[in-house]
């Protein structure tokens, strides 16, 4: 018996993986994030489906316990990746202390998701070669010290920030110093479900933007000077005058 962390993708159920896919239909008990995850990603479950939005910790627990008890596997559906944001770590801190095997299969990210969508690359040539990956502080706990976004923030890097759309404010306040106020901003909401929407502005507008289309949840945002439309160097992948080990220099070139 294991219990399966999977990544269900932002909302697209084209975007699971065959892997993920197979542990759904696998499985005998079938644990889902019903407010992040469509029912069309667990609807080949063919056993006990259980929506977990409503569920306390402990409670979800001793589902996946009864499930041990009774030899059963359990697909434990998260959205996006489980690495991320999940809060698989404090589930699986339990099933060790009670002896259940669990492991995890990745999924589609929200930020990959929306940059596909958009058709943008995080990381352009002399422009932005990092994406940071976080949150602000909120509600639910705060940021660990050398994490802030102004810390975070004198890297110039690309920004995807997480479960944050209520603090765009102190977000502009924050970073227009160092990115500037004209530093382009999207807004991705509810990426891969039907309703996506993408609203594309600046540090100086987003939040007005934002307001006006009255999103409060459910939203990514990515910030920073690659998402640009500027000129910039072709990288050295396929740079003809860069040889490396797949393309060697030609003899006598």
């Amino acid at each position: 018996m294991t219990v399966h962390f999977i990544g269900a993708g932002p909302g697209d159920p084209d975007l699971i993986t065959v892997k993920a896919l197979r542990l759904i239909r696998e499985c005998a008990t079938c644990l889902y994030a019903g407010s992040l995850v469509p029912e069309a990603i667990v609807a080949e479950a063919p056993g006990k489906v259980i929506d977990t939005a409503p569920m306390a910790l402990d409670a979800i627990i001793d589902e996946m316990t009864a499930a041990h008890a009774r030899g059963e596997d359990v697909a434990r559906v998260h959205s996006g990746d489980p690495s991320l944001y999940g809060a698989i770590a404090e589930q699986i801190r339990r099933l060790k202390a009670l002896g259940i095997p669990y492991d995890v299969t990745p999924g589609v990210s929200a930020y990959a998701a929306a940059a596909a969508a958009l058709g943008r690359e995080l990381t352009i040539p002399e422009v932005a070669q990092t994406v940071i990956l976080t949150r602000t502080a909120g509600k639910s706990s705060a940021m660990p010290p050398g994490e802030d976004l102004e810390t975070l923030g004198r890297t110039g890097a690309t920004l995807a920030i997480h479960l944050s759309i209520r603090n765009l404010l102190m977000i502009e306040r924050t970073l227009s110093p160092m990115y500037g106020a004209d530093c382009p901003v999207i807004v991705a909401y509810r990426v891969g479900w039907p309703d996506q929407m993408f609203i594309e502005g600046t540090l100086a507008n987003i939040r007005e933007k934002v307001r006006a289309e009255k999103i409060t949840r459910t939203a990514l945002i990515l910030l920073g000077p690659a998402l640009r439309e500027v000129d910039f160097r072709d990288s050295a992948l396929y740079d003809a005058d860069q040889p490396h080990v797949l393309r060697p220099k030609k003899k006598g070139g």
